[in-house]
């Protein structure tokens, strides 16, 4: 019995590219997606992993009722909100610096809290 192995190429990206770093002194994220897509342990993990890199982190998780919408519709929107900041925080943001949408409905839902020039 033979096998035969392609060698596996891989894309590389060159070491000169330089990505521009901008340092912030606070963010504000929101996952949004079908409930059932994971944004509640999406967004818990990452304040998780922000908590132990040294940030003070707040969070707004928010869901529709237990019974579940249709996928895809406005009604079974699901998000989570943190904001993130270097410095002490009590409240979450009045805007978005990221917005992460899994689908239309989610980004129909969300767009209009993500601030100008924020990312989505």
């Amino acid at each position: 019995m033979s096998s035969v192995e392609a060698p596996l190429r891989a894309k590389s990206v060159s070491s000169q590219v330089n990505i521009p770093k901008t340092e912030l002194e606070k963010a504000s994220i929101r996952f949004a997606g079908d409930s059932g897509d994971g944004m509640q342990l999406t967004g818990t993990r990452f304040s998780a992993t922000s908590v132990m890199a040294g940030n003070d982190v707040i969070t707004f998780p928010d869901y529709p009722a237990e019974i579940r919408a249709p996928a895809g519709t406005l009604a079974g929107v699901s998000s989570f909100d943190l904001s993130i900041s270097s410095n002490e925080i009590y409240t979450t943001a009045d805007f978005l610096s990221v917005l992460v949408v899994m689908n239309p409905a989610a980004l129909k839902m969300n767009l209009q809290d993500l601030e100008k020039g924020g990312i989505l």
